[in-house]
């Protein structure tokens, strides 16, 4: 083997190697691949390939302290009940006194879910790929990384283009239109938020979860 091909080969990484590099799950790089935030190619056999510079540029400069690639910070959750087959949620929502109201709420539910937050898109990414939740619900003006991209990212990946998502936001119609579109099987509820309506959203999914073989 010479030089040469030792250095290529040294230049690219899989998706099994990047995440270990980065403790994250190979479901989480798949996603970050997805984004943007890895660059990566397919072989002519469909593996595909990650650019080690890209891993190296994650590691010096993270996108966000929430969202640093330690497999400790991705398993940070707040749970309302045991995961003993409860019904599980993911907020993504960037203000600190939203997900307080989130917990509130979201605790005095017969239901009784169990739920996981995410302060930006980068934190959520790596929260559904660790971990994939029942139901998201999420905002689309975020730092860093805001809900467009991560929907996008998501609804990319087949794993996750069926996944249960719910958008509450306090931008109009217009302003949606005019940063980008939505997936169409996306509903979107206005602020204030719509407890009373995502309960009932949580409710019907819980029950068609149930009737699973």
């Amino acid at each position: 083997m010479t030089m040469a091909t030792t250095q290529i080969q040294k230049s690219f990484c899989t998706t099994r190697e990047a995440a270990e590099i980065l403790g994250i799950s190979i479901r989480t790089a798949q996603l970050w691949v997805e984004s943007g935030l890895l660059e990566a190619w397919k072989t002519e056999g469909g593996h595909r390939r990650i650019a080690r510079a890209s891993i190296e540029r994650l590691l010096a400069n993270p996108p966000s302290p929430a969202s640093v690639p330690a497999a400790s910070a991705a398993h940070k959750e707040l749970p309302l009940a045991p995961h003993n087959g409860a019904f599980q949620i993911l907020v993504v929502e960037d203000q600190e006194d939203l997900l307080k109201l989130y917990r509130l709420n979201l605790g005095t539910w017969p239901m009784q879910p169990r739920l996981v937050t995410a302060s930006n898109g980068f934190d959520a990414l790596i929260k559904i790929g660790n971990e994939r939740p029942d139901l998201m619900i999420a905002d689309l003006f975020m730092p860093d990384f805001d809900g467009f991209m991560m929907l996008r990212s998501i609804r990319s990946v087949p794993e996750y283009s069926d996944m249960p998502i719910v958008v509450v936001t306090g931008l109009s119609a217009e302003d949606i239109a005019a940063r980008g579109t939505l997936p169409e099987d996306i509903p979107v509820f206005p602020k204030p938020i719509p407890f009373a309506q995502l309960e009932r959203v949580a409710e019907e999914l819980r029950a068609r979860k149930q009737r699973q073989p």
